[in-house]
């Protein structure tokens, strides 16, 4: 008898095994794998394949049956707000800057860490319920969100908000600077908890400022974010300020790199997006708050074609209402065909690939977004038997255009289930809909007269 014919046919222990209708993997191939299975040992991904295939070669301590379901990788949500959750619907209908000076801000300057604790709380529930496992985001008392992210097992990149006059916690800019180191350190050892540097925007942040904010980013090591070309109001703002256009800005202080994500992009020029391609930027957009606030449609199809990575965000739920990726996603390539005059512009498998590998290279975490060996087991399952995703000829076309994120029946990170079946196992959202009420009052009292 062989031995080695012995030793291949004893099956491999794994943690989990997750057998499902198909697995949308978002890999280098961008495989599609029906009666499939994945196989997770530790948190990470160790096998994706057809699950009989699996199913001989290993043996789990557990097995998750979603049969009549889809995988998808955890959605990568590149742009948001967590803690603004709390202004859903507050000041509606308005454009930009009048939003940000008349209502937001006022309001965001009595901020108190037990509200801000609402409010990302809320949006931490939001995401898990749509699927979302992992977000960029950019606020205040950014230890708040990363506490309450860390307990509802997301992951998160935490920016802490500065701009060049008094903010909620800083008196200048520089004060921030501490904030972010302690903010880096008090995360440095947790595996889904990481951070970036976060000034506001070209126009709300001195060029000095925004050129030692950079350089602290390259000390740490970590991403740097920013608001920019957000409507053509902001190019506007920027050009009396500084006589610059805010990627010509950008550009002239050296902080176009591969470090640096970029948020809104709306307007561009092309000369800006060869910039942008050339120096390796990555860019998220934000359709929903976009459109809401009337800033303007961006030319995503034009950087895509010229190579830049574009990832996809929500922005906050004051300037979008949801922190929903599947609404984006779709809104994403909808838009992006009538801003290009074309029916094949930002297709299916661009838009899937904005909400997920693209936004996960925006946070400087590339091996998110994807349901591939040796990646982390962040995945999420879909409801084929919703009447909305029957027939289904293509995955792809029905992840973008027929989902609306409530057909999400599991939401798991590293191997660990977050959300199954209508069952939050992270939060208690009883005690979550009690303390809403209570934001709900704080702000009314709070709001500009």
């Amino acid at each position: 008898m062989n031995t080695n014919q012995i030793t291949a046919s004893v099956p491999t222990k794994c943690d989990l095994l997750v057998r499902a209708d198909v697995v949308v993997t978002q890999d280098t191939d961008r495989r599609v794998i029906t009666s499939a299975g994945v196989a997770i040992t530790d948190g990470l991904i160790v096998e994706v394949a057809g699950y009989n295939e699996l199913e001989a070669k290993f043996q789990p301590t557990q097995r998750l049956d979603m049969a009549g379901k889809m995988l998808l990788p955890g959605l990568v949500n590149g742009h948001t707000h967590l803690p603004m959750t709390l202004f859903r619907g507050y000041a509606d209908d308005l454009p930009l800057m009048e939003w940000l000076e008349d209502h937001i801000w006022p309001v965001e300057f009595q901020l108190t860490d037990e509200i801000l604790s609402i409010g990302a709380d809320i949006g931490c529930c939001e995401l898990i319920r749509t699927g979302c496992t992992a977000f960029l985001n950019g606020y205040f008392h950014e230890y708040i969100t990363g506490d309450a992210a860390n307990a509802a097992g997301l992951r998160a990149v935490l920016g802490e908000g500065f701009f060049h006059f008094p903010s909620p916690h800083f008196p200048t800019a520089n004060d921030c600077w501490d904030t972010i180191r302690t903010l880096d350190a008090r995360y440095d050892k947790n595996s889904r908890i990481r951070t970036a540097v976060t000034p506001h925007a070209a126009f709300t942040v001195n060029p000095d400022e925004l050129q030692a904010s950079f350089q602290l980013a390259t000390d740490l090591d970590i991403p740097w974010q920013v608001h920019l070309a957000e409507s053509p109001v902001e190019t506007a703002v920027c050009l009396e300020k500084h006589g610059k256009r805010p990627v010509e800005l950008l550009r002239s202080l050296n902080l176009l790199t591969p470090r640096t994500t970029l948020h809104h992009c709306v307007d561009v020029t092309d000369d800006e997006i060869t910039a942008l391609a050339e120096n390796g930027v990555n860019v998220v957009h934000n359709p929903a708050s976009n459109l809401k606030l009337c800033s303007g449609l961006s030319p995503v199809q034009k950087m895509v074609d010229a190579g830049v990575t574009v990832g996809l965000g929500t922005d906050g739920a004051s300037s979008n209402n949801q922190l929903n990726m599947f609404r984006d996603m779709a809104l994403a390539a909808l838009i992006g065909k009538v801003r290009h005059e074309d029916a094949s512009a930002v297709n299916a498998q661009t838009a899937l690939d904005m909400a997920t590998v693209n936004s996960a290279r925006c946070l400087g975490w590339p091996e998110l977004g994807r349901i591939e060996k040796g990646c982390p087991a962040d995945m999420i399952a879909l409801d084929l038997g919703s009447p909305n995703l029957m027939p289904m000829f293509s995955p792809v076309s029905h992840a973008v255009y027929a989902a609306t994120g409530m057909e999400v029946c599991m939401t798991m990170v590293a191997g660990e289930i977050l959300y199954l079946y209508g069952d939050f196992r992270t939060i208690d959202v009883q005690a979550l809909r009690d303390n809403a009420f209570s934001a709900v009052e704080w702000v009314r009292t709070k709001a500009k007269k």
